[in-house]
């Protein structure tokens, strides 16, 4: 293996990082900083007093990059080195390098506040500033205060952050600069901007393969969706060249959602005279490093989620990458040789269009579970408002994440964390399933609350997308439809009833197969939901026993309960049906007009009239806005939620807005109220309907 540019820099770093408590480095791409970082430390003793621990932003990422350290130190993974990511964790008490994502070390940080196992921190891919890489690296810097400067270091290392910005958050630290390109790449842009990025990438792959000389191909999609489609034309279009006339070809995907094994794949050096293409998300940005890669193909997008608070609706659009990410991507080609950079973008679009870099994922998500675990810390000095984030969130997200804890008892009026909340915080969900665990255990239906809570879980989409598709389509794939209906009453109830199906069988997976239900997914939710019966202990006795054999009326009961869970859980996320329309208003701040989403098993009754209330998972905007994972609910059960939205005061929740904000907030609070008061007399309309419809059908009955 050719020497890494960061050995070269080995004496630099560990005498200022022995003289420093807080690093800045700055590794360009192929510096070799995510392997070698960790390894250069443990050799010169950072160790000796406590387990060195690497953050990384994906689950992928942590888990390849702990193989390959343990690799080339010559250690079985999981001892000397290892990683913890959500659900899994595969260290032991030998364990002295530790990759984990960095939900796994705020996780840690609740149980451990000075997280004191660890002798160095290292932040890795900072750059990214993702949601729990910003709330870090606050929480380090006040550790850095109150840990032994003899025994504690902080690295914050990136390919290309704002150095400078990040040494004055930390009070002037030192800052590294690592050269990181082995090889010269030449950009070559686009004349045009094609409306097909992905036909455009197809074209520019194969114009690659049969002209150009050997080495891989790295293509960047969007998506899983995008990758999936290119990856089907280029296998038919390379099946379809002159055989003799180029190379042997392999062509894989590489997302987040693939198999660990068909993760590392694209790690294997190809077959002798073979080209890889290897379709990627951003994900092989930064975080990934595959060897071997002499051309580089740029969609210039990425999938993107972003929240808006004051609807909260969440939308994933493809949007345009900045010019920090379109470098990044351009450094992947210069590994092992010279190497091109293909942009399917003008010139003028990088350099017009593109922002610098990439909006700070803590300015465009929801921060309820961000608030929950600041407030769950409990400690000296942490007020939610005035935490010390290198980019601060606007007061709408913060006031936003404040109103729905409080709506679903995490904090109380005063914005304090209740019993509730605390137990919340120590379950690896997010808030409204977590709350529905606990509501679920209170009326008797924990075990259908875990079933549900680890099915949306998933990293990705469990059901056949043609579920609901026509029969001509279910014909021609062969799958027959055996799935269950959720008896009417929504997705959670279809859910829970899908697993309590499989689970009769023994968790077999040619019954998965039959019915086309992802695999991989069906046997990832199994593994959680039986590590979430293990930390509900406390809550109660709870068995990985599934109760799918209960008697009809049981059955019946248990629905009924776990939908008045979810009743509790997400009391941020209800909706009344709109009577003169065929759509839902959202109940609380958002009043906008939204659809049940097509693929729901929600249906109406034998009047054809959906149910009057239901929650749902998550508000989506796609063609339209959508209620995604939808079950419906009675109106009397959400009585609480209505009760608590009269009431809701948003700057005793926030301990105080600006004098600006509190007059937005005002007028927020009064739309609330009214709000809530028009659902309330809703429902009082709805229940006088349905007991006049009741009188009707006894008197009938006694004719």
């Amino acid at each position: 293996m050719e020497k890494l540019p960061i050995l070269q820099f080995e004496d630099k770093i560990v005498e200022t990082v022995s003289q420093n408590p807080v690093t800045v480095l700055i590794g360009e791409t192929g510096s070799g900083k995510s392997t070698q970082l960790s390894q250069i430390l443990f050799r010169h003793g950072f160790a000796d007093s406590g387990t060195i621990c690497v953050t990384q932003p994906r689950r992928v990422a942590a888990v390849s990059v702990a193989r390959r350290v343990s690799q080339e130190m010559g250690v079985p993974l999981g001892e000397q080195v290892g990683y913890a990511i959500r659900f899994e964790d595969r260290t032991s008490s030998k364990t002295r390098i530790k990759y984990l994502t960095d939900g796994v070390l705020l996780r840690e940080s609740l149980s451990d506040p000075e997280l004191s196992s660890y002798s160095v921190i290292i932040l890795d891919e900072a750059h990214e500033r993702s949601l729990n890489m910003d709330i870090l690296m606050g929480l380090v810097k006040r550790l850095v205060g109150i840990r032994d400067p003899n025994k504690f270091r902080v690295l914050i290392t990136s390919a290309t952050l704002e150095g400078e910005k990040v040494s004055g958050f930390f009070n002037g630290c030192p800052v590294l600069n690592v050269p990181g390109k082995l090889y010269p790449v030449e950009v070559i842009y686009s004349d045009d901007s094609s409306k097909s990025y992905i036909e455009s990438a197809l074209k520019k792959a194969i114009d690659i393969h049969v002209k150009e000389q050997e080495g891989d191909i790295l293509i960047f999609m969007t998506g899983q969706e995008d990758i999936e489609k290119l990856v089907k034309k280029l296998e038919d279009r390379v099946r379809s060249l002159e055989e003799g006339s180029v190379m042997d070809a392999v062509i894989y995907p590489l997302h987040g959602s693939l198999p660990p094994e068909l993760q590392v794949r694209v790690f294997n050096p190809p077959p002798k005279n073979c080209r890889r293409f290897i379709v990627s998300t951003n994900i092989a940005e930064t975080s990934l490093t595959v060897d071997g890669v002499v051309y580089v193909i740029d969609c210039g997008y990425v999938k993107q989620r972003q929240y808006n608070p004051a609807t909260g609706m969440y939308s994933l659009d493809a949007v345009q990458i900045s010019r920090v990410q379109a470098n990044q991507r351009a450094g992947r080609a210069g590994r092992t040789r010279p190497g091109k950079c293909y942009r399917l973008y003008p010139h003028v679009v990088y350099k017009d269009e593109f922002m610098e870099a990439a909006i700070p994922e803590i300015q465009r998500t929801s921060l309820a579970g961000s608030v929950l675990y600041l407030k769950s810390l409990d400690l000296p000095g942490i007020d939610v408002l005035k935490f010390d984030f290198l980019d601060p969130p606007s007061y709408g997200s913060l006031g936003d994440a404040l109103r729905q804890l409080y709506l679903i008892d995490a904090i109380d009026e005063n914005g304090a964390i209740t019993n509730v909340g605390r137990i919340m915080a120590d379950i690896p969900l997010e808030p409204s399933l977590s709350r529905t665990l606990i509501a679920a255990n209170e009326n008797g239906s924990l075990s259908q609350a875990l079933t549900v809570a680890a099915m949306l879980s998933a990293e990705t989409s469990l059901l056949p997308s043609f579920a609901k598709g026509s029969q001509k389509k279910r014909k021609q794939e062969h799958i027959p439809m055996e799935l269950p209906d959720g008896k009417g009453l929504g997705d959670h109830i279809q859910l829970l009833q899908i697993y309590e199906l499989w689970s009769e069988t023994h968790y077999d997976i040619e019954w998965c197969k039959e019915r086309g239900l992802q695999i991989r997914g069906m046997s990832f939710v199994k593994d959680v939901r039986r590590q979430l019966c293990q930390l509900v202990q406390n809550m109660a006795k709870c068995s990985t026993e599934v109760h799918g054999s209960h008697s009809s009326r049981e059955r019946k009961l248990g629905y009924r309960n776990l939908r008045k869970a979810l009743c509790v859980g997400y009391g941020n996320q209800l909706a009344e049906r709109m009577l003169r329309h065929n759509g839902y208003r959202t109940i609380g701040l958002k009043s906008q007009l939204v659809q049940v989403h097509p693929s729901s098993v929600v249906q109406p009754d034998e009047d054809g009239i959906l149910p009057n209330c239901v929650v749902y998972h998550e508000l989506i905007t796609t063609s339209s806005p959508f209620m995604r994972n939808v079950c419906a609910v009675e109106m009397q059960w959400i009585s609480p939620v209505l009760k608590k939205l009269q009431n809701l005061d948003i700057n005793k929740l926030s301990g105080g807005f600006s004098d600006l904000e509190e007059e937005t907030q005002g007028k927020v609070q009064d739309g609330v109220k009214k709000e809530a008061k028009d659902v309330e007399s809703a429902a009082d309309r709805d229940s006088k309907i349905q007991a006049a419809r009741e009188r009707f059908l006894a008197r009938k009955g006694k004719k």
